[in-house]
């Protein structure tokens, strides 16, 4: 019986420390819902080709650069530049904790992400250079009805 419980609560554990992966299409309709779609003339199929090659449309995701900054999240958005982890030099462009990004709701992300296209552009990111710049993105959101 006591075996049986820790492996509920392990399981439990288990469930809870999971990030949220987005499906393609929820993330497109998500997008959209958000203002995305055209934002700064960029397509919503752009956009989910960019969070696919930077995260795999998962929402906790970080990543270690070579220069000691770390990117967070679904869009990968960098602390050197944008956000900040109490740790690490931060210009802070999009005025938020680092945290804020590895949350299963996306607004934050998606906030700070038209804040960096807004003064970048989508080019700011070096997932959509080379996975979506100049290639049909169409099959992002085919099938998704947005």
């Amino acid at each position: 019986m006591m075996s049986t419980m820790k492996i509920w609560v392990l399981l439990l554990l288990v469930v809870v420390a999971s990030a949220k992966v987005f499906d393609r299409c929820e993330l497109a309709r998500t997008l959209k819902a958000a203002g995305m779609s055209g934002f700064k003339g960029v397509s919503l199929a752009n956009w989910v080709c960019t969070a696919y090659a930077e995260s795999r449309y998962n929402t906790q995701i970080t990543n270690k650069n070579t220069d000691g900054s770390t990117d967070y999240g679904i869009f990968q958005i960098n602390n050197r530049w944008w956000c900040s982890n109490g740790q690490f030099p931060s210009h802070n462009g999009c005025q938020i904790s680092c945290s804020q990004l590895l949350n299963d709701n996306i607004s934050a992300a998606i906030q700070c992400a038209k804040t960096i296209v807004g003064q970048q552009g989508i080019s700011a990111w070096v997932g959509w250079r080379n996975k979506c710049k100049n290639q049909d993105v169409s099959q992002y959101i085919a099938g998704c009805g947005v």
